[in-house]
């Protein structure tokens, strides 16, 4: 059975590490919104299909051609045949952990303002 776009994003999302909340930020949408292109409730346009190519690293074509059983059978393949390369892991393991702080310094962000207008008002109190 052929999945559906939405489930390959999520599949993929999942693969990365990444929560919907960070992808939701890297496209400039609620995480509610992400997650209803997710479910299929909202249609995906090229421009945030092509948004995703670039925030998972991946071609548009890859990201319509993706399938997990593939995926998982050729990363067996691969760790079988000793072909990982230390150091491209190294780089792709350095570029998540930069985007989760990137992710979290913005919610740290956001935590302060919250906690600043909840200061105020009770202080006013």
């Amino acid at each position: 059975m052929e999945m559906s776009i939405g489930a390959k994003i999520k599949s993929i999302r999942e693969l990365k590490n990444y929560t919907q909340e960070y992808t939701a930020y890297r496209l400039g949408i609620t995480q509610a919104g992400y997650s209803k292109i997710e479910k299929g409730k909202t249609g995906l346009s090229l421009e945030k299909l092509q948004q995703l190519a670039v925030i998972f690293d991946l071609s548009v074509e890859n990201i319509i051609n993706f399938e997990i059983q593939k995926y998982f059978s050729e990363e067996r393949h691969i760790k079988k045949n000793g072909a990982l390369n230390g150091q491209n892991n190294f780089h792709l393991i350095a570029k998540l952990y930069e985007d989760k702080i990137l992710l979290l310094e913005k919610l740290l962000g956001k935590t302060d303002l919250e906690l600043k207008y909840y200061k105020e008002k009770c202080s006013s109190l």
